[in-house]
């Protein structure tokens, strides 16, 4: 059923018989030149309003605040009764504005003290809300198009204020039993109209007003059900600023109001223009504007509000203006809001401030701690919004669903593979289970395809590692054992492992170009195994020729020896001496893995020593080393020998 709550509809009902004209005794103070009146002039009195005056001010208000928060779908008929009804309004949405209500107030005018009271009833007005009921709203009209043929399943509410003076206890239970009875006429009637509606449900609000001073002849008495479609409720107040916030309340009741306090704002004095003062505005908003206090228990209750009579008000402390609007918030909400006290001045430079475009940030206030910014008010198109900044941690700020991959790539590690190793434990899966469990197969399947490289932590690891297929290889026996292991939980389970082993086993084309990747793996060990063993076999040679050499020195050191050992032999001129075997260098091997450019260099090194042939002090040096001129020396030692020879002679 599309239900319009009894906030849908209110009508207020106003008594405007001769005993309304009465004054609430409460004196309004308005000659305010106290210090700068002049020696002999007279004060003037101080004045006191109407009942009627009270009671149309507080309905004004009541209708002022509701407008303000709820400028759509909420709306209000106001009507007058004293010798019959004048309906000042009707439930149109061009007649929704105060400018309406006052002006047709103004035109009716305060009641007549002379006029006949028994002429004069609220009766009139009471029968003539049950009518206004009655009668069809755009809204209404609009939900019962859409639904055409089940429009009856459209629901009609309201709600009847009536301000009077009631005489008794007696008087106020006749005036409940009258409306009870024409509720109950009035839906025989719209029962067979197409424009009119039923009324399912009505709450009488019955407000008691009396003067000041006096004693009230009616007692408060909260809310009863009358009928099943009628409660009414009884309130006794007295007129003046009580009958205000009693209907300030009862605003904050019917529309689900709650009070917020912005306190510290700073304002220049008018008779002190160079100082300052703060001071506190109150405002009223929907409730849910306070939702996330009331879940973390955390209220910043500062007391109650005006008057410390009624609801309690939250209390938040004004932050510098930001004049611009460029930095955005996480705002989880935006409410309208509405002064308390609209004509106040600090009210009214608070709003005037937020509608030249200013945006004020409001904090909680704590003790100790960092300070926490909650609240924002901002105005938007001419109307003030209560912003609701989340103050907790955003779900904005929860990393994104990727890891850090091999050198530094960004991968969907947990998107890929996380789910499956995380849904197989379950003992039973649903047919949404065994479908993310072949999703993340079919998107392993695809990244072995595309050669990705598996994001695999390579903390604590050294050197290459295994070859992506030996990962993948790796990869696909631990999922298959993982899922093994939990294939006899259910049928599913079997399904999972069924879809894994189909994607294990590869077409025909894959297998060939593993066997083409296997092949070319092959040949590169192939030519790094040559490559080891000619070094090898070039070392070898190199130290076998080393040993020809050794020996030969070793023969020649002989024969000097023997030479020197003689005592005619001359002296042998200045050689280097030969180094040991032992002490012989080793032949430098290849220490770690050989380069490419290695392998290039030894190759053409080799095919050039095979054409031409090798000089002859290269292959008789001694490492590396020729000593030039030899034959010089040699024949020196012949002459000198010769010589000796002679002179012994």
């Amino acid at each position: 059923m599309k239900i319009f709550s009894e906030s849908h509809k209110t009508v207020f009902v106003v008594d405007h018989c001769p005993y309304m004209a009465e004054s609430c005794r409460q004196h309004v103070e308005f000659d305010m030149l106290v210090k700068n009146r002049t020696q002999g002039i007279i004060p003037l009195a101080p004045i006191s309003k109407s009942l009627w005056t009270c009671s149309v001010e507080s309905s004004m208000e009541y209708c002022r605040i509701m407008y303000d928060i709820f400028p759509f779908k909420k709306l209000v008929n106001f009507i007058v009764s004293d010798s019959g009804a004048h309906v000042l309004n009707s439930w149109t949405q061009e007649d929704q504005n105060l400018q309406e209500l006052m002006a047709a107030l103004a035109a009716v005018g305060p009641p007549n003290p002379r006029a006949d009271p028994e002429c004069c009833s609220i009766l009139h007005g009471l029968v003539a809300a049950v009518e206004t009921l009655c009668k069809i709203t755009e809204y209404q009209h609009e939900a019962r198009t859409l639904l055409m043929e089940n429009a009856e399943r459209v629901g009609n509410r309201g709600r009847i204020i009536c301000i009077t003076n009631a005489k008794s206890d007696s008087h106020v239970r006749m005036l409940e039993d009258c409306v009870q009875e024409t509720i109950h006429e009035h839906n025989k009637l719209a029962a067979n109209s197409d424009h009119l509606m039923q009324i399912q449900k009505c709450e009488l609000v019955l407000i008691h007003t009396y003067a000041v001073g006096e004693d009230s002849l009616v007692s408060d008495r909260p809310k009863k059900e009358l009928s099943p479609v009628l409660t009414s409720e009884v309130h006794s107040v007295r007129a003046g600023r009580h009958l205000a916030t009693k209907l300030n309340i009862l605003v904050q009741q019917h529309f689900d109001l709650a009070s917020t306090t912005i306190t510290n704002i700073p304002m220049k004095e008018e008779q002190h223009a160079n100082t300052s003062a703060n001071y506190d505005v109150e405002l009223l908003h929907h409730k849910d504007a306070h939702v996330d206090f009331l879940k973390s228990g955390d209220t910043h209750i500062g007391g109650s509000s005006r008057e410390g009579s009624f609801k309690e008000t939250i209390t938040l402390k004004w932050c510098t203006p930001r004049t611009n609007n460029i930095e955005l918030h996480y705002c989880t909400g935006a409410y309208r809001i509405s002064p308390v006290d609209v004509n106040s001045r600090p009210s009214s430079c608070l709003t005037n401030f937020l509608l030249n475009g200013r945006s004020v940030l409001l904090e909680q206030p704590r003790k100790s701690g960092s300070k926490v910014i909650s609240h924002m008010l901002s105005s938007h198109g001419g109307e003030i919004f209560l912003h609701v900044l989340s103050s907790s941690r955003s779900i904005l700020e929860d990393p994104p669903s990727i890891s850090e991959g091999c050198g530094g790539r960004v991968t969907d590690y947990r998107i890929t593979v996380v789910p499956l190793a995380s849904v197989i434990v379950k003992e039973s899966l649903t047919e949404e289970d065994v479908l993310n469990c072949q999703k993340t197969i079919y998107n392993l399947v695809d990244m072995e395809r595309k050669n990705d490289p598996l994001p695999i932590s390579t903390v604590g690891t050294r050197g290459k590692g295994p070859k992506r297929d030996e990962q993948y290889r790796i990869m696909w026996n631990e999922l298959e054992t993982l899922v093994r292991a939990h294939i006899n939980n259910s049928e599913k389970h079997q399904r999972v492992l069924e879809c894994l082993m189909a994607c294990r086993s590869k077409p025909p084309e894959e297998e060939e170009r593993k066997k083409r990747g296997r092949k070319r793996e092959d040949k590169e060990d192939k030519s790094e195994k040559a490559v080891k063993d000619y070094e090898q076999e070039k070392s070898w040679q190199d130290s076998e020729r080393l040993k020809g050499i050794l020996e030969r020195g070793k023969e020649e050191l002989a024969e000097a020896e023997i030479i020197k050992d003689s005592p005619d032999s001359p002296e042998p001129p200045n050689k280097k001496p030969l180094v040991d075997m032992d002490e012989t260098p080793p032949v430098e091997k290849s220490k770690g893995p050989v380069s490419l450019l290695s392998l290039w260099s030894n190759r053409i090194n080799t095919a050039n020593s095979r054409k031409h042939q090798e000089f002859a002090g290269r292959l008789n040096s001694v490492n590396n080393r020729a000593e030039l001129y030899q034959h010089l020396k040699e024949e020196n030692g012949m002459e000198t020998a010769e010589n000796g020879k002679a002179s012994r002679q």
